[in-house]
């Protein structure tokens, strides 16, 4: 299992090539070039050309890219345009079988699936273990309309913690990286970010999925251990050289003990 924190993911459209440097330098973990939603019928194509262009003039840039869904006529396109040497990874929205996902990986990228539907929910476990896939998320909006959840109630977010549960049920089982939390809508409520980024966290994600530049900061400070858990985890690992269980501050320490001081001290970032 991976085990570097991604604790944020932001989403740019691809067919806004001025918003890919200041993408960049959000201090997002990384950055996911968008294909799919954010850009219209019409400006698939124009939106590969101006990635490849900008990639070719910046070639320490790297970047993840959501394509367009398997079955879509611009798919096979973006696949192809995802081989560049800068696009380190693949988004596939809606994905809804192994096969879907295999697909995608035969471009030899990390395939990050997206369930946004009964069916790829349904389909879970199969996707979680497809070859390529080295983490999971989901898209609340997508998948609430295909369940016919009403967005914000307690009611929905009692189902889409379900979900939660089954990404982290089949990341666990299939050995991948934590996975991603989808994405806050309400661009300016910081607070209700925080909270959704601490309860992700305290659910066993390892971040969030970013629509604005401005939700990264909120999203890692959320997440970074106070000064306390640091200290904590500092001792735990500084005191666990060469040795098996011990008791720190009159506690049992072993190597469950361990892994969660060494989690900690990842995301101290």
């Amino acid at each position: 299992m991976q085990t570097t924190p991604m604790r944020s993911a932001l989403f740019v459209p691809g067919n806004r090539p001025e918003r890919f440097t200041k993408a960049l330098a959000s201090g997002a973990d990384i950055v996911i070039v968008d294909f799919e939603d954010a850009v219209e019928e019409t400006q698939k194509a124009q939106a590969r050309d101006h990635l490849c262009a900008f990639l070719d003039a910046n070639p320490d840039a790297r970047v993840w890219v959501r394509v367009n869904t398997a079955g879509h006529a611009e798919h096979a396109a973006d696949l192809n345009a995802c081989q560049h040497a800068s696009v380190v990874g693949i988004l596939l929205p809606k994905a809804e079988s192994r096969e879907q996902v295999a697909l995608v990986a035969t471009t030899g990228k990390p395939v990050m699936p997206i369930i946004e539907s009964a069916k790829g929910l349904a389909e879970l476990a199969a996707i979680a273990q497809a070859p390529g896939v080295t983490r999971l998320t989901y898209g609340r909006l997508d998948l609430g309309l295909d369940l016919g959840l009403n967005e914000g109630s307690s009611g929905a977010e009692r189902m889409l913690d379900q979900v939660r549960y089954a990404l982290l049920l089949h990341s666990r089982l299939a050995a991948l990286a934590a996975p991603l939390e989808s994405v806050f809508p309400a661009i300016d409520n910081s607070d209700g970010l925080a909270d959704a980024t601490r309860a992700a966290a305290g659910m066993g994600f390892s971040g969030l999925l970013c629509i604005h530049p401005r939700q990264i900061a909120v999203v890692h400070s959320a997440l970074r251990p106070s000064a306390d858990e640091l200290d904590w985890a500092q001792r735990v690992i500084a005191a666990s050289e060469g040795r098996g269980a011990f008791r720190l501050d009159g506690a049992m320490v072993d190597a469950p003990v361990i892994a969660r001081a060494r989690r900690l001290l990842a995301f101290a970032l």
